[in-house]
Formats: structure tokens, C-alpha cells, sequence
């Protein structure tokens, strides 16, 4: 193998944009990373990101981020081919395995057979059941749902089922307990949703609501072998950070560490830098898309970008020469865009090693997630499970 340890960070939400297929979503002129530079009009510090070639590859150069000349690594854009544009999809295609078929969406809310069977199991009422942005769900029917103990059960543009509820009302087990039932009600073949999601939250009154860090996802079990699956077969280490283990369903990890926050997520990374071990760390930082794209607050999200790219120079300072570190995302939410759900974008690729031969290698845009995927199992000499292309040798020259 070239790399013994490959780290991959997914700045989840964090588009560069628009894809080219982005008109049959709505979401022409989205542009995530474009539109938060714009709005901090030169401020967006993002020395780290910068020198990786952040602003080399995005399509005009990001106010604020310099272009770097040259880089120190690699960079280019990966292109979604799967039919939806959730984490799911992003983290699976990835993985070698794209979503090819749509999945159930809700514009009307979920029929009257899935709430019955849910009122039924739980004991409990459901209100709502419509599209709705999950930070205005709790505060319109939060105060409801704390004198009632209904559920609060929503979706949004995605293929999720959402189901909100205060802590002190319904404790986090038992919630967990009720969409761990929902789950098993929409996986096909008439519905099949992508993640179940509990949102608990906290708070004496709709003005003082939060969501907690209690959130957890109950995905759709892989339909078929991913990447994962054949690194943990070959008998390699797969470290899962953040909702990595919840999106794959637990399958092909070999351990996993929860996220409080970004900042909890790059406590983790930094402790895993310092074990030895061979394989592969795949970690997602959910606050871009959860605190802020949603919340279309483009001050957030951009502080937040700040935040990791500060905590990016000690990743890059503990690489050692046999690592290699990728980063990149799972979709856009354009927090200066219409609506509240997530924007169909191109991502950021950037990928870096102290050993790399050729710095400043523009990859340009590659037709696939995938292609990361395969990228890794060609370093560890795993046969390919799924779709993509390996760029080992063209950021090495050994690939």
C-alpha cells in the first residue's frame, strides 16, 4: 500500500456549485461556498482550506480565499450521480454504491396507513405530518407537543421521516424506541425512506427551544456491499466519526465515535490521528448542514467553516508521511438560497499527504462520489466492489 492511514473529512452541506444537473432540482445558482464568501465580503478566513486549493478549484475564486500558487495538494470537484440529493445518497455513492432509484418523498405528508400504525405502536398522537423546517417545526408546535405528548412528525424535501419531541416528555430512548418501529415501516417496497430521524430538543418555551445533541439517524440498510464492507472484510480498520455509522446502518465499521458538535468531531479526529493503526477514518461534521444551511444562516455557516479550518492546521500538522487526508462533501444547502432543504452542487475534493510527488495537481471534475471510494480501496490493494475510479496514480505515482 502507498498510505497506510487514509482520513476522509465530509464538511457535510458544503457545496461548490451548482450541479450540472441541477436545474431538474430547482436549485439552479445554488452555490454553498460562492454565495457564503459573497456575503462575508473578503472575511471568509479559510488560510488552511486556501492553501489546499480551495479556491483553485471552485469555478471563480471564493471572495475572501485566495488562490493558492501553487497548492500543496490536490484538488478538484466530484459530481452526484445518484437520484437524490441527501446524505445518504452522497456518503453511499461514495462508497461505491449510488442511489440509482428515487426514494419516497412526502410533499403532502406520509399517508394515513404509516401515521396509524406509528399512533398505534407509541400510544401517543401524531401532529403535523407535512414538510415543514425542523427549527420552526418545534417552535410553532413544540408547546403543543409538550402539553399533549403528541408526536411531532414532519419531512422535507428529502427521503426522511422526522419525529421531534422534548425530552423531559418523551425520553430520548423512547423516541428512539418509536423510530426504530418507523423504520421498519418504510423500507419497501411501497415506501422506502432514506433515514428516520429522531430530533429531540430542549427548552422551556418556543422562544428558547434547541435541538439537542441527541439526534440520531436510523437509515435504510446499504443495498448492497460498499466500500466499507470490503476494507473491514480485508481485515482493515474503518473508523467511523459522526452519523457515519448511523448512514451505513453500522455495516463495514469497526468502530464509532458519536459527534456532539464539529468541534466534539475534530476532538475525535485528533485522537485517532494518534493511534497506529491501518485502514481507514471516514468522519462527517453534520453542524454546517444541521445549525446552519437549514437555518439558511450564512454568518453561521461561515464562522463554522472558520472554526474547522483553524482545527484543520493541527490535522495537518499530525499527518504523518504514510497518511493521506481527503476532504470533501455530500451536498450543498446553500444558506443564501430559497427554501430550507439541500441544494444539488458539485463538491470539493481536496486531498493532501507530506509525500505527495505532485502538489498542485488540479483532478478537475470527476463524474462520480465514487471515485474517492475507489481511490482508497486501490491504495490498500482491495479489489473494486462498486462503481468509481481510482486517482491513486495520478496524486502518487504508484497508484
Amino acid at each position: 500500500m502507498v498510505y497506510k492511514r487514509i482520513f476522509t473529512i465530509v464538511l457535510d452541506s458544503v457545496g461548490a456549485g451548482q450541479a450540472p444537473d441541477a436545474a431538474q432540482f430547482g436549485d439552479q445558482g445554488a452555490d454553498t461556498l460562492g454565495h457564503i464568501g459573497e456575503f462575508y465580503q473578503g472575511k471568509l478566513a479559510l488560510p488552511n482550506l486556501a492553501r489546499l486549493g480551495l479556491s483553485n478549484l471552485h469555478g471563480a475564486p471564493i471572495e475572501g480565499v485566495p488562490v493558492a500558487k501553487p497548492a500543496i495538494g490536490a484538488f478538484g470537484r466530484m459530481t452526484e450521480v445518484s437520484a437524490g440529493k441527501d446524505s445518504m445518497d452522497g456518503h453511499w455513492e461514495m462508497m461505491g454504491l449510488p442511489v440509482t432509484r428515487p426514494l419516497s418523498t412526502f410533499p403532502k405528508g406520509f399517508p394515513a396507513s404509516i401515521i396509524t400504525k406509528l399512533e398505534e405502536f407509541s400510544g401517543r398522537h401524531v401532529i403535523v405530518n407535512r414538510p415543514y423546517s425542523g427549527t420552526e417545526v418545534i417552535h410553532d408546535y413544540g408547546e403543543q407537543q409538550m402539553q399533549t405528548g403528541d408526536l411531532i412528525v414532519y419531512t422535507s424535501g428529502d427521503s426522511v421521516l422526522q419525529i421531534a419531541a422534548h425530552e423531559e416528555v418523551i425520553p430520548v430512548r423512547e423516541l428512539y424506541r418509536i423510530c426504530e418501529y418507523a423504520r421498519t415501516l418504510v423500507n419497501g417496497p411501497e415506501y422506502t425512506v432514506g433515514r428516520i430521524i429522531a430530533r429531540p430538543y430542549v427548552g422551556p418555551d418556543k422562544d428558547h427551544f434547541t435541538r439537542t445533541a441527541n439526534r440520531r439517524d436510523f437509515s435504510l440498510a446499504p443495498t448492497g456491499d460498499t466500500d466499507l464492507d470490503a476494507l473491514k472484510d480485508a481485515g482493515f480498520d474503518v473508523i467511523g466519526i459522526g452519523k457515519i455509522n448511523d448512514i451505513f446502518s453500522g455495516q463495514g465499521i469497526t468502530r464509532g465515535f458519536h459527534n456532539e458538535s464539529n468541534m466534539d468531531g475534530m476532538d475525535h479526529v485528533d485522537a485517532v490521528m494518534q493511534e497506529d493503526f491501518t485502514g481507514f477514518c471516514f468522519t462527517n461534521l453534520v453542524d454546517f448542514d444541521a445549525m446552519y444551511g437549514h437555518r439558511r444562516n450564512p454568518e453561521g455557516f461561515g464562522q463554522a467553516l472558520m472554526d474547522f479550518d483553524t482545527r484543520l492546521g493541527t490535522v495537518l500538522d499530525n499527518l504523518r508521511d504514510d497518511d493521506l487526508l481527503m476532504i470533501t462533501a455530500d451536498h450543498g444547502n446553500d444558506p443564501c438560497f430559497k427554501g430550507t432543504d439541500h441544494t444539488r452542487e458539485s463538491v470539493p475534493l481536496l486531498v493532501y499527504s507530506p509525500s505527495m510527488k505532485q502538489p498542485n495537481l488540479d483532478l478537475g471534475v470527476l463524474p462520480t462520489y465514487a471515485d474517492m471510494g475507489a481511490t482508497v480501496l486501490a491504495n490498500f490493494k482491495v479489489a473494486p466492489v462498486g462503481t468509481g475510479t481510482s486517482f491513486l496514480a495520478q496524486v502518487t505515482n504508484e497508484g
